[in-house]
């Protein structure tokens, strides 16, 4: 399994947002992050000065959101999105959005059911369960 480090997730958006800001071409995966990229200005300024980004802490402490943590989740499930996995995120996310009228909107859901999954396979010590992932998400599309 692929397990970048910190400086990599921060170098590979700084990448894919000077590439779009210079009209370079990008890579399958950087074409995946680039919607992503375009729908968050307010990160911009940060992915503009990679020294920088490779350099500040993102603790919470300044109230401030952490710009890589956020765009890897949008990468992460449009990557689920786009091969159907875990099973089910497909029609569950495309449901969401139909229902919120935004993809983007849906995908900040899914983020909130994504990390929850993730902080409950830290505290337990289990494997991540997709199942329990799906039906969270479903249940968002399912009510108002």
């Amino acid at each position: 399994m692929f397990q970048p480090q910190q400086a990599d997730v921060r170098r590979f958006f700084c990448t894919v947002y000077r590439k779009w800001r210079d009209g370079e071409p990008v890579d399958a995966m950087q074409a995946l992050a680039l919607p992503w990229v375009q729908q968050h200005p307010e990160y911009h300024a940060e992915l503009a000065d990679e020294a920088t980004a490779l350099e500040r802490v993102h603790d919470g402490a300044d109230g401030r959101p952490n710009p890589f943590l956020h765009l890897a989740m949008h990468l992460s499930i449009a990557e689920q999105d786009s091969i159907d996995q875990p099973l089910g995120i497909r029609q569950a996310l495309a449901l969401l959005a139909a229902r919120r009228g935004s993809l983007h909107e849906a995908h900040h859901e899914v983020m909130e059911c994504l990390g929850r999954m993730l902080w409950e396979s830290q505290r337990s010590g289990r494997p991540p369960d997709g199942t329990a992932y799906i039906e969270a998400v479903r249940a968002r599309a399912t009510r108002d």
